[in-house]
């Protein structure tokens, strides 16, 4: 089962009465909970540790806002995002810049901000000094582990992923930061995604721990930070268990102290850049049934679609819907939910089991708060939709108003 909606039926229709859906909730509160979870299961563990929200999970300098009061920094991967962290007041080390085929605007305005700079390649390091002169202060790559792991079914095997470099490359970029002048180090991977597998995630420090130590012992070099990416799952589907996060840090613990600390490396902070795990539960997107229409299979047409969220059409991926007013209906018609795009993927449920829905019920479209609105687009002239924030008072504080058909004319010449 999922959990209770943080808002009303009453209070969504008196939103929807001035803002027309489809639109965006996100929850305050439940949203600050997550993260004080999240600092709590590292920080018990002992482990000194920093989350660097991903922006691309859900790209609102607001939001960016009420994390940074939560001590957590922000995970960039482009030029717009940089722009967004400033905005919400994170500067310097509290910005991580993972990136890849990156152009040198990135790394410029990334080098302004004085954020950290994460290397997606050994031909990088030169890109860089042609562009920008000397390496940055702080030296840091991303390791590709090949087929020490297997990967995920968004992510995809290492083998075949673009991102990071090989284990005989990452070696040969510390030992040029090294001759560079570089003085201080971190080091990156990222294999996982929504994963809900502690063991996965807790093997995943332990291989980048072991480079670690290898890189330690070639070259004299002293790690400042891991950061061992994101990852971290949600459970989507109501049979799904909640990834244990208490095991994954005290797993994480474990390996740090046998693998480094016992060889004389020092402590090393632990960095992740968790953005689906924080705020992906906590956002809704509430769209409109509009149309019921009975051919080969039971259609139920909503004003939001595929241009909204993606995810279903993208990946196959399950979104709970819950029809407000009828949560506690019995499921006794099976629908396709489906958007209005020219696309036959532009479906949020297929042969979903719901209660009878009429045009004019409220539908939500549950656990849509990470890389969902962030993952829209225009395709057949769609409008990009407002987002609200769920205040602790129980006020909605829009933070994203929706696009206008001026807005979608107003690049054209």
């Amino acid at each position: 089962m999922k959990p209770t909606l943080p808002f009303s039926q009453t209070e969504i229709e008196k939103l929807a009465a001035t803002h027309p859906t489809p639109f965006y909730i996100y929850d305050e509160q439940s949203i600050v909970a997550g993260a004080d979870d999240l600092n709590k299961a590292f920080t018990n563990a002992g482990l000194k540790h920093k989350n660097f929200f991903a922006v691309k999970a859900l790209p609102n300098p607001h939001i960016l806002k009420i994390l940074a009061a939560q001590g957590m920094g922000a995970d960039c991967s482009s030029l717009p995002e940089l722009l967004i962290a400033e905005q919400a007041g994170l500067t310097g080390e509290d910005i991580f810049l993972t990136s890849n085929n990156t152009p040198a605007e990135e790394f410029k305005e990334a080098a302004r901000l004085g954020a950290i700079i994460n290397f997606d390649d050994i031909s990088h390091l030169p890109y860089f000094q042609k562009h920008l002169g000397e390496l940055p202060e702080i030296g840091c790559a991303r390791y590709n582990p090949g087929d020490l792991k297997d990967g995920t079914s968004i992510i995809g095997k290492p083998l075949e992923a673009k991102f990071g470099a090989t284990r005989k490359q990452i070696i040969e970029i510390y030992e040029q930061m090294q001759s560079a002048g570089v003085k201080r180090f971190g080091i990156h991977t990222m294999v996982a995604s929504n994963s809900l597998e502690p063991a996965y995630l807790i093997d995943t420090a332990k291989i980048l721990f072991q480079l670690i130590l290898e890189i330690y012992q070639k070259t004299g070099i002293v790690f400042e930070f891991a950061n061992l990416g994101g990852g971290f799952g949600i459970p989507y589907q109501p049979d799904q268990h909640s990834l244990d996060i208490i095991k994954v840090a005290q797993g994480i613990k474990k390996h740090h102290d046998e693998i480094l600390l016992k060889v004389g490396h020092p402590e090393i902070h632990i960095f992740t850049e968790n953005g689906r795990w924080i705020t992906g539960p906590h956002g809704y997107l509430i769209t409109k049934a509009i149309h019921f229409k009975n051919t080969y299979k039971n259609y139920i047409g909503v004003d939001a679609s595929m241009a909204n969220l993606m995810r279903p059409g993208m990946y196959g991926a399950y979104h709970h819907i819950t029809v407000l007013g009828k949560e506690n209906s019995p499921l006794t018609n099976t629908y396709d939910v489906v958007g209005s795009l020219c696309e036959n993927n532009d479906k949020f449920a297929i042969d979903r089991n719901l209660p009878k829905i009429e045009t004019g019920d409220l539908l939500v479209i549950q656990d849509a708060g990470a890389h969902a609105h962030s993952m829209g687009f225009n395709y057949n002239g769609k409008l990009r939709n407002a987002e609200f924030l769920l205040k602790d008072d129980g006020s909605y504080q829009i933070i994203r108003r929706a696009e206008t058909i001026k807005d979608y004319f107003a690049t054209l010449v």
